[in-house]
């Protein structure tokens, strides 16, 4: 077998098939998009790219501002609806049955049943081809307190994140490791499943 050159393409996958917020808690728009991610750590910067014929394109630039929701599996009819559908004719988190929550940083609603919402603020919108991007900063990140560990970090590893490539939706499913764990020294690996071990060990005994 051997690999095969095809013409440049949009085949970078898996993605997240965000869905990205916008508007206000009293008159909320949602749209799907996969085109999103992180520019930077330091100051935190993310982008998504959004066609100029979109509803949502015509709010946050105006308001210069938008939530992206990173959906999970109870998510995925409104993930895939919120993709095709626009909200000039209806209203998505009515039809879908989503709740808009107001966030902390912008007036831009975040999605209740979301597993992770991010809070940004538009700094500058970049004109391409069929897409603009809209550059911005993170200003805040609201989680579900249900997928806190024991220690109070965030532990997805249950929540079912939705991950989009060429056209299917997929649920992610086994953690495998963490970052670095391929040059993880043994005397570590033994200390922190011990550390595991024991947490295993008090969540089961205080059922």
């Amino acid at each position: 077998m051997a690999k095969i050159t095809w013409p440049a393409g949009t085949l970078l996958a898996p993605v997240p098939p965000a869905l990205i917020s916008s508007g206000s808690v009293d008159k909320p728009n949602v749209m799907t998009a996969a085109w999103t991610g992180i520019i930077c750590s330091e100051p935190v910067l993310t982008y998504v790219s959004i066609r100029p014929s979109r509803y949502s394109h015509e709010i946050i630039s105006k308001n210069k501002e938008f939530v992206i929701n990173i959906p999970n599996l109870a998510l995925a009819h409104a993930t895939d609806f919120c993709g095709v559908k626009s909200g000039r004719d209806i209203n998505k988190f009515e039809v879908c049955n989503i709740t808009a929550e107001p966030c902390t940083k912008v007036l831009a609603p975040q999605i209740k049943a979301a597993p992770t919402s991010l809070e940004c603020e538009v700094l500058e919108i970049k004109k391409f081809g069929t897409h603009d991007m809209f550059l911005a900063k993170v200003l805040a990140v609201n989680v579900d307190d249900k997928y806190l560990n024991e220690r109070g970090a965030l532990d997805l590893s249950k929540a079912g994140l939705l991950a989009y490539a060429h056209g299917f939706y997929y649920t992610l499913g086994r953690q495998i490791g963490k970052f670095g764990f391929s040059v993880e020294k043994p005397k570590t690996i033994k200390k922190r499943k011990a550390q595991e071990n024991k947490i295993k060990f008090k969540k089961k005994n205080n059922k």
